[in-house]
């Protein structure tokens, strides 16, 4: 039979003449000499499935290395179980609690009868050398999916309450999938590839009270990146805990039996007050440090737009008047714009903004002048001039929002005692159960995915498509600066995604198999089972964040 194949979506197919009966990992062994880094996983005429499926007609395939999102998943997933079990052979009355991702790995921490336990250097290297000793033993990972009573069974024997409790809440779960790795069995949700061979890069490192997790990122599949310390971000996470605690929503389950009960209003009130807390205290911060130069960034579908606004009217409160812009006027005219490495226009990279202008602007502002602000025309490419004569008084903040924010290349002419910089990002804290996390790359495209098409007539199809590019370009413009603001604000609410789920699941059906988004989007229906519903979203306000993507916003028309 023949074979195409290729490891990248817009490169070329490959032929090559196989016996029928192979599997996909024995394909790839044959054909390794043409791969640039391992492959978790292939889209077999436009299916993703595992690398044990095995090839018995003619097919095309893409091989999937850790640049995609369904291969960085697997190979966490199977990752995480080697760390579950290695703990349990070296701490046996110990448990794993996996937290959330941090310094591009997960924070993770150990926990026995429900407390954390502070483990040394020591302990954790020998938890690393189990791990690697499994891996070197080339073990598999069997699947096995049982019926939804058998589940609950096996985790009520075994004092999984969280995963049993869930299955309890989500009556159209049918079947559930469990992994055994060498004896120790759990639920997991994702999928893993044939045996512990294939995880070859890892590294464990103490961190405050808990363990990071770290491995290879998209942008360099082949080594570990360095440890970057986010103490900014650490310190969020574990603010959104202390919130959840107090909302008394940690896991899926938790949430679901709000919404089942008809309590959740009272958990969508409580979730907006503390956002509001938590902007009139940044504004607080603003007026104390006599900052004029307010700076806004986060990925995408973070809110930044609701926030800003927040923030604006805050300041209000507490006796300012912020003028408030963004960056989008200070694009180079059209035929300035940088090209990316594939030829194409650029207007997500710094050199796409004409900082000189916007430097001078800015410290014009500062300084009491009058200043003639450009207004970009998209339709013809170039700025325009004559419409936004400004002038500020000497007390008047300018909050700004836009993708380079904290970035110093776009202020570098602006001296550092004017600026407060301002970091916002939705940090999802809510877990699936302790071994199951909910990405928050997932949550934001969820977000995006319903603001796309309630308002920009984009379908789920096009924002799963662009969702890559809109990642990398994250990686490149906004993550590496996220350390540098002066304060970090979540943006994540614990109710969003019952509220999200009836929005995007429609949009996630109409995703037909053999499309190229296909195996995304089943891979969100089937996280979105999960959830119950929040059917009536008329209590959240008009100035909420989620307002901002499902409507109803009194800032975003």
């Amino acid at each position: 039979m023949i074979i195409k194949y290729k490891t990248d979506p817009k490169g070329k197919y490959r032929r090559k003449t196989v016996e029928p009966g192979i599997t996909v990992a024995q394909f790839v062994d044959l054909v390794k000499d043409n791969l640039k880094y391992d492959v978790y996983a292939a889209r077999i005429n436009q299916v993703v499935d595992s690398l044990d499926t095995i090839l018995s007609t003619d097919s095309e395939l893409e091989l999937l290395d850790m640049r995609t999102q369904v291969s960085k998943l697997i190979y966490q997933n199977s990752l995480n179980l080697i760390y579950i079990k290695a703990v349990d052979d070296v701490c046996p009355d110990c448990e794993v609690e996996i937290e959330t991702a941090l310094s591009k790995g997960i924070y993770t921490e150990i926990k026995k009868n429900g407390k954390i336990v502070n483990l040394s250097e020591k302990k954790i290297a020998a938890i690393e050398e189990r791990m690697y000793q499994l891996v070197e033993a080339d073990l598999p990972f069997n699947r096995e999916v049982v019926s939804r009573e058998t589940a609950i069974e096996f985790l009520k024997a075994n004092n999984r309450e969280e995963r049993m409790y869930l299955l309890e809440s989500v009556p159209n779960m049918e079947k559930v999938k469990f992994y055994s790795l060498d004896g120790y069995k759990d639920s997991f949700y994702g999928s893993m590839v044939p045996s512990t061979k294939y995880i070859k890069r890892f590294k464990l490192t103490k961190y405050r009270k808990g363990v990071l997790l770290r491995f290879p990122q998209p942008e360099d599949p082949n080594s570990i990146p360095e440890h970057v310390d986010e103490v900014k971000l650490f310190g969020a996470y574990m603010e959104q805990s202390e919130w959840d605690e107090l909302l008394g929503v940690r896991y899926v389950s938790e949430l679901n039996h709000k919404v089942e009960k008809g309590e959740y209003e009272d958990l969508i009130q409580l979730s907006e007050a503390l956002h509001e807390k938590k902007v009139a205290q940044i504004a607080d911060m603003i007026k104390r440090g006599h900052k004029r130069l307010i700076l806004i960034a986060g990925p995408s579908s973070s809110g930044k737009t609701t926030f800003a606004r927040r923030l604006c009217v805050q300041l209000r409160v507490v006796g300012l008047n912020p003028l408030y812009m963004g960056t989008d006027d200070y694009f180079v005219e059209r035929e300035e714009t940088p090209l990316d490495e594939h030829g194409e226009p650029n207007y997500e990279g710094i050199e796409a903004v004409d900082v000189k202008l916007f430097n001078n602007n800015m410290n014009d502002l500062l300084a009491g002048k009058e200043v003639d602000l450009p207004s970009f025309n998209f339709l013809t490419g170039h700025k325009e001039y004559g419409k936004r004569i400004t002038k500020i008084e000497p007390n008047q903040p300018i909050v700004i929002e836009g993708i380079h924010g904290l970035n110093d290349d776009l202020t570098k002419f602006i001296p550092k005692e004017e600026k407060f910089k301002i970091y916002i990002s939705p940090l999802t804290q809510l877990n699936i159960d302790m071994h199951n996390r909910i990405p928050a790359t997932d949550e934001r495209m969820l977000r995006r995915m319903v603001r796309d098409y309630q308002f920009r007539g984009h379908s789920a199809k096009d924002t799963i498509s662009q969702w890559p590019k809109v990642r990398a370009g994250e990686d490149v413009n906004i993550f590496p600066y996220s350390d540098e603001a002066d304060v970090l604000f979540n943006s994540y609410h614990v109710y969003e995604i019952a509220v999200l789920k009836k929005y995007a699941e429609p949009l996630l059906e109409e995703i037909k198999q053999g499309e190229p988004e296909y195996a995304d989007a089943r891979r969100m229906l089937r996280f979105l089972r999960f959830f119950q519903s929040i059917e009536d979203d008329s209590m959240i306000v008009n100035n909420s964040i989620i307002r901002e993507f499902i409507g109803g916003s009194i800032f975003v028309k």
